[in-house]
């Protein structure tokens, strides 16, 4: 359904909501008599003052020559906000599904280690046949495999469990990102070693100076997980992982152990620290439920969203839907606080654990309201409103917050956090 179908609109709905709704004809219009009106302006860029180090007539001066490694153009400044332990991603700025690798969130519990890639090895040891010990090229001559796949901290919206803290869609959801990844599959690594038939479970371990572990049962990994090395086409980024990292598609970011050194199969979890004390989701009656690793069904509007301004008229709601179940089957936008859904359109590609790009068009006629998204999986999973999910879970676990998300929009156009 195109998302500035008219026909969408209930036809019981009074003529007041006429504003609310893109026609295409109108918007068409509109945007060729907003080109004719600015090309005079288009022919003329000498005319605007130059920045520092720009030419003022770059038709008449030789650009720079190749380099080894590329920049970013003048004045383009979007980076991530870091923190003592991590730094989030700048969604807001963002365009497609794929984050570039600069601006990865990053997340680590004692630092960024500094690693030799031709000294690193992984260990293979415990429940196998054969212990083993691959070098990096050992494992890049094995058969590689290239995935697009959403990593999402499980505390990425944590803080808004308790009510509305962060002011942007960074602050709010800036713990997850989507990449490229490529890698050799861990089965293929497993095969190597021989998994003996009573090994269940897996435990992974980093070569950070926190030595990250967490236990990871074998029987859900074998089919999906890879063994990284490269992202986004070039070698990991020594913040996500370098030289070797386990990725598992849809499974919450801390169990992707970044730095791999070590894999040792075994009969039960190993109840390390990591799933003890921590990662555990605090449910009303006190108990705390381990290992709950996929991610579930989750959608945020990136744009308008918290920090930024409009005016009346024409809007594109663009936002992310994501699932670790599987694909994104439908993304859903309200514009009056959930009273309302209205179907969006997906962008392609449409790939499963992995972000889809929706878009939707709208004309805010300038009162105050609330816009929202939820989305869909090719399960069935919905995602839930925040007092549904309250309800399921209290408000004092912090892991695994997918609550629809409301930015609240006032008559000045201004945009803040705002959950109802």
């Amino acid at each position: 359904m195109n998302l500035f179908d008219e026909e969408r609109r209930n036809p019981s709905e009074p003529d007041t909501e006429k504003e609310t709704w893109v026609d295409r004809r109108t918007w068409l219009t509109g945007a060729v008599s907003m080109v004719g009106a600015t090309a005079a302006g288009l022919l003329t860029p000498a005319l605007l003052p130059a920045e520092e180090g720009e030419s003022v007539r770059p038709t008449h001066v030789p650009g720079r020559s190749p380099s080894p490694y590329g920049v970013r153009a003048q004045g383009e400044t979007v980076q991530r906000l870091p923190t003592a332990t991590h730094s989030l991603t700048p969604h807001h700025a963002l365009h497609g599904i794929i984050t570039p690798s600069a601006l990865h969130f990053e997340r680590h519990h004692n630092g960024v280690p500094s690693i030799n890639s031709d000294r690193h090895r992984l260990l293979i040891h415990g429940l196998v046949d054969r212990p083993l010990t691959f070098s990096m090229n050992d494992l890049v001559r094995f058969p590689s495999v290239t995935r697009t796949l959403f990593i999402e901290c499980s505390g990425n919206s944590g803080k808004e469990w308790k009510g509305p803290t962060g002011t942007t869609v960074q602050e709010t959801h800036g713990l997850m990102s989507t990449s490229e990844w490529t890698g050799v599959p861990l089965s293929t690594v497993l095969a190597e070693a021989g998994i003996k038939p009573d090994a269940v479970w897996m435990l992974a371990e980093g070569s950070d100076a926190a030595a990250m572990t967490r236990s990871l049962p074998l029987a859900e990994l074998v089919n999906d997980a890879l063994l990284c090395y490269a992202q986004n086409g070039e070698a990991l980024r020594p913040e996500q992982g370098y030289p070797l990292r386990l990725v598992i598609p849809g499974w919450e970011g801390n169990t992707c152990i970044k730095w791999i050194r070590r894999l040792k199969l075994g009969t039960a979890p190993f109840m390390t620290r990591e799933e003890t004390s921590r990662y555990t989701d605090l449910m009303p009656d006190g108990t705390a439920k381990q290992f709950t690793f996929v991610m579930d069904t989750k959608s945020v509007i990136t744009s308008p969203s918290g920090g930024q301004q409009i005016d009346p008229g024409f809007v594109e709601i663009r936002g992310l839907a994501w699932s670790g179940h599987g694909k994104i089957v439908m993304a859903e936008v309200s514009t009056d606080g959930g009273k309302s859904w209205h179907t969006a359109q997906l962008q392609e590609p449409v790939l499963p654990k992995c972000h889809t790009r929706f878009r939707f068009g709208w004309r805010w006629n300038g009162d105050e309201t609330i816009i929202q998204s939820r989305c869909t999986d090719e399960t069935g999973s919905i995602q839930p409103t925040r007092a549904a999910l309250v309800a399921a879970r209290g408000v004092h676990s912090f892991y695994h917050y997918h609550a629809i998300h409301s930015w609240r929009i006032d008559r000045r156009g201004a945009v803040t956090n705002g959950q109802v």
